[in-house]
């Protein structure tokens, strides 16, 4: 682990024993006081701390802002938590001028005496390396615009970084507002920034004597879309291949226009008072308030449509910002630690307060989010749906099933190219894409092409979505997708005619990547899901009046169960030297997801997967792992029984299970946040306190001696 990470999760470990006693603030009335909750894990900085950077947002737009409370100094922070400013909408894609077509990185595989494409990543050079190449880069995610101050000393000169002096940052949690406040040759600057909660639009209020000298300004600059893997996805080296000009203006508002290729969008910059903008160089505008005033506001509106709404002034943004975060907090469930003295517990409820916040700003849009959000572009830009359950299914745990529901059209939006998908293989029903984008699309893999693991998802969604609403709407709204995906699901398993049994088999990789895709057979969290997915999927035609489907229900019945050696479950039935040949000892502990993720299944005898889970917990090679698997691993240790080492496995000390000083999931240099170990925490605590389907126990994950405040939580299945 870094330094830099150690300390901070040092540091917060040691603040318990300074915060305890005067910031755990108890409601006389027994219900939990979620502003103090809420508000003790509010985040300061006092530097410019490259991975402490701070967003604001609404699940669909969000803005990362540095110590200044803009994106000031964007170039400090490429290497830690990008400043980005990203949104549902924002896509781009570099022209095909070579005409490549997705079927040029097809490889063929023999399934049942017919081949079957996949879209793969060959190793060697030549136009179907580039053909891959061009699908998986494209499109690919944009970042809107950096919109930082324009700032000058006395003397003229520019600002940098060590000319800001007495940095003082704080995230209000409670209303979503960052207040900053730093020194530029000793004359104070305050800062307030905010976003709206429901439009794509940042406001910005600044208070200082230097607006006075004119020495203040806000710069917005337009960058070129890189298409790299991550990154702050901007280019700031071909100006002159694309191009941004003013196409209105009047007292108190200029609209821009920012084309790349065939992409356009709008932007809408509003202030309030006299001030100037102008261009002052090519894809940067500077708009400076008139000299004899210390206060100044401006608003930002990003939009693909030229159709803005009035009213973005400062005053109003705020309201907005500050009422809906409110009424997230005060809806849902809630998490206190407050009266527990073992001092990993304020820790904890900070990874869970800092995960509610950032999901609800980064991970509740209209699409499946990527796995680092709208903050930097992994993958592209590019959601992956295997991990739309990490990102979105604790929403429905913490009561806020709206939020999860919010991204689930997009399966209705796809459901034709799935299909499509389903047909070239010569499958049933549809299969869902990994790694993809807001139109379905396939990105070539030599991996996540093979993955099977997210097919049952929406099933899974869909059950949520039952759970809270069990009416007649519900069902119809999903019934398509829980038929189409069932009706893949069923005709991916393979009859062993030889053994009277359905398997999953080659050519697939589990959800433990490190297995061969070319032999793997019946990995056990895949034959775990299969079984709940298909039998859910029986449970709705039943709840539509509908019969059984014979066909589901002839893999239910004769699916494979779970291989194991030598009291252990194995990785899969194709590698039954699991505990010899180290290669199955990294990655993801998928085992353990079988009966953690999934309830008991498939004949799973608990015993040997109590065997399982204890061999794995001391001989994983856990910084293998990644941040949702600590999460998951505590979901087994719950079903087994296991309240302490559940707790263990959420704190566990390692590199990828490092929660940042603004909550962000830390993984490594090369990926710095991972949105998937938020959600995957906020999970696990939801099971941790209220149990799951069949549990009568109270707080089943939760140690005797810990005494756990919560309310709003709901057991997962």
């Amino acid at each position: 682990m870094g330094g830099t990470k150690k300390i901070h999760f040092v540091l917060a470990l040691f603040s318990f024993t300074l915060l305890v006693a005067c910031s755990f603030n108890k409601s006389k009335s027994g219900k939990i006081d979620r502003y103090a909750l809420v508000t003790r894990h509010n985040v300061e900085n006092v530097s410019f701390d490259t991975l402490s950077s701070l967003t604001v947002g609404n699940g669909k737009f969000a803005f990362t802002v540095d110590a200044t409370g803009l994106q000031t100094f964007p170039e400090m922070y490429s290497a830690g938590v990008p400043l980005g400013t990203m949104s549902d909408w924002g896509w781009h894609s570099f022209p095909n001028t070579e005409n490549y077509r997705l079927d040029e990185a097809y490889k063929y595989y023999q399934v049942e005496g017919r081949e079957v494409p996949y879209a793969i990543q060959p190793r060697e050079s030549g136009r179907k390396q580039d053909a891959a190449n061009y699908f998986r880069m494209n499109p690919h995610r944009l970042h809107l615009g950096v919109l930082g101050f324009d700032f000058h000393k006395s003397d003229g000169s520019e600002v940098n970084p060590s000319d800001i002096k007495n940095i003082k940052q704080k995230l209000d949690l409670w209303s979503g507002v960052i207040n900053s406040s730093f020194e530029i040759e000793n004359k104070p600057v305050e800062v307030e920034t905010c976003s709206h909660f429901e439009k794509d639009v940042v406001s910005v209020y600044v208070n200082s004597g230097k607006i006075v000298k004119g020495e203040i300004g806000i710069k917005l600059r337009l960058p070129f879309p890189t298409a790299n893997w991550g990154g702050d996805a901007c280019d700031w080296n071909k100006n002159s291949f694309h191009h941004s000009e003013i196409i209105n203006q009047d007292q108190n508002s200029v609209v821009l226009l920012h084309t790349i290729d065939t992409t356009t969008y709008f932007i809408r910059v509003e202030w309030e008072g006299n001030a100037q903008l102008t261009e002052k160089k090519q894809h940067e505008f500077v708009l400076f308030p008139e000299k004899g005033t210390r206060e100044f506001s401006a608003s930002v509106e990003f939009n693909p449509e030229n159709d803005f709404l009035s009213n973005n002034q400062f005053k109003a943004i705020k309201l907005s910002s500050a009422n809906g975060w409110e009424q997230f907090w005060k809806s849902g469930g809630a998490v206190d630690f407050s009266e527990i003295n073992d001092p990993r517990a304020f820790e904890l409820e900070r990874r869970i307060v800092l995960s509610q916040y950032l999901t609800r700003v980064q991970c509740a849009g209209n699409f499946p989010p990527q796995e680092t959000g709208l903050t930097y572009n992994s993958w592209y830009g590019k959601p992956h749906l295997e991990m739309h359950w990490w990102h979105g299914v604790h929403f429905a745990y913490w009561n806020r099933t709206d939020l999860l529901e919010k991204s689930l059209g997009y399966y209705s939006d796809i459901l034709s190219k799935a299909k499509i998908k389903a047909e070239i293989q010569g499958y049933d029903g549809v299969r869902w894409p990994k790694m993809t984008d807001r139109n379905g699309d396939d990105s070539p893999s030599s991996v996540g092409e093979f993955l099977i693991w997210q097919q049952p998802h929406p099933i899974y969604y869909a059950e949520l979505c039952y759970r809270q609403n069990p009416d007649k709407q519900t069902l119809q709204k999903y019934e398509k997708l829980v038929k189409a995906t069932a009706d893949f699901m069923a005709d991916f398993a393979r009859w062993d005619a030889k053994n009277d049994r359905y398997i999953l088999g080659a050519p697939l990789i589990p959800a433990q990547e490190s297995l061969e895709r070319e032999v793997t057979i019946n990995p056990p969290f895949e034959l775990a899901y299969w079984y709940w997915g298909l039998s859910t999927a029986q449970k709705w035609q039943t709840r539509l009046g509908k019969p059984v489907n014979s066909k589901w229900q002839a893999v239910i019945d004769s699916l494979s169960g779970f291989e194991h050696k030598n009291g252990l479950y194995l990785a899969a039935e194709s590698a039954p030297d699991s505990y010899e040949n180290t290669r199955y000892y990294s990655d993801h502990p998928m085992v353990l997801g079988a009966f953690g993720i999934m309830p008991e299944t498939v004949g799973i005898d608990t015993g040997l997967m109590a065997n399982t889970f204890d061999y794995i917990e001391k001989n994983w090679n856990w910084e293998s792992t990644w941040g949702w698997d600590y999460p998951m691993a505590a979901m087994s240790a719950v079903r087994l029984g296991k309240p302490e080492k559940a707790l263990d496995l959420l704190l566990k000390d390692v590199t990828k299970n490092t929660y940042l000083k603004n909550g962000h999931n830390f993984q490594s240099d090369r990926l710095r946040i991972y949105l998937p170990g938020n959600g995957g925490l906020l999970t696990a605590v939801a099971m941790m306190c209220a149990g799951y389907e069949g549990n009568t126990n109270r707080n089943p994950g939760i140690p005797d001696d810990w005494k756990v405040k919560w309310e709003g939580l709901k057991p997962i299945f």
